[in-house]
């Protein structure tokens, strides 16, 4: 989708997409610094996705201008507007093709898929450590840090779901036995709709399974790092 739009265009999007998010009082009381910590998440999330694809042999995400830490390579419009709306969004995911990958195809996805997660776990980690430190910071870069860190963090673990499109199923189902593997392909069809689905439960009156199910893991993520 992406790419029926120049990097101009889709700035001028978000500009008035932010704008219009601001007029409506969204972005205030502190929720624009983890915004843009989100938009550094999926950055470096799907940069390292292009990243691990390319040193194991597939020059297609470089070829498509995907290995890059500029923000326009990577953010979906229609993602990146509903970060500023509901902050759930998404960013263009990274095209490669397994078959020119040096190792085992299955094994080599499975490794494109954990790197993006991993990589926001490597992200929240130096994030956290001028303010592990105790740096005297203003409050603007105080607050930054805190939202790269608690946006990182939900990243690698939201993504860590074995549920498709996210990569812990492309991370499971790449180390799992071929034929079961390949029983699990069908749920790539019904995945995005069950997904959408548990975000959006609790709005609906139901019952937070996706929130009860991440927040002990975004917990022990945070120990994580905080004993690192």
């Amino acid at each position: 989708m992406l790419q029926r739009y120049t990097p101009t265009q889709i700035l001028i999007l978000l500009a008035i997409a932010a704008l219009f998010i601001w007029q409506m009082g969204i972005l205030r009381g502190g929720q624009l610094w983890w915004i843009i910590g989100l938009v550094v998440g999926i950055t470096v999330h799907e940069a390292c996705h292009a990243l691990t694809a390319v040193r194991l042999g597939d020059p297609t995400p470089r070829l498509m201008g995907r290995l890059s830490l500029n923000p326009l390579r990577h953010l979906d419009p229609v993602g990146s507007f509903l970060i500023l709306v509901a902050h759930f969004g998404w960013g263009k995911p990274v095209v490669f093709n397994p078959a020119n990958l040096r190792v085992d195809p299955a094994f080599g996805s499975a490794l494109v898929s954990v790197a993006g997660p991993v990589a926001n776990l490597a992200t929240a980690f130096l994030a956290y450590q001028p303010l592990r430190a105790g740096v005297a910071l203003d409050p603007i870069a105080h607050a930054v840090l805190v939202g790269i860190v608690s946006a990182n963090l939900g990243l690698a673990a939201f993504n860590l779901i074995p549920i498709p499109p996210l990569d812990g199923f492309g991370f499971v189902s790449g180390l799992l036995p071929k034929p079961l593997a390949y029983q699990l392909q069908p749920l790539r069809q019904y995945g995005p709709m069950l997904l959408l689905l548990l975000v959006f439960l609790p709005a609906l009156g139901g019952p937070d399974i996706l929130g009860s199910v991440l927040r002990p893991v975004i917990a022990n993520l945070t120990k994580l790092i905080m004993l690192g």
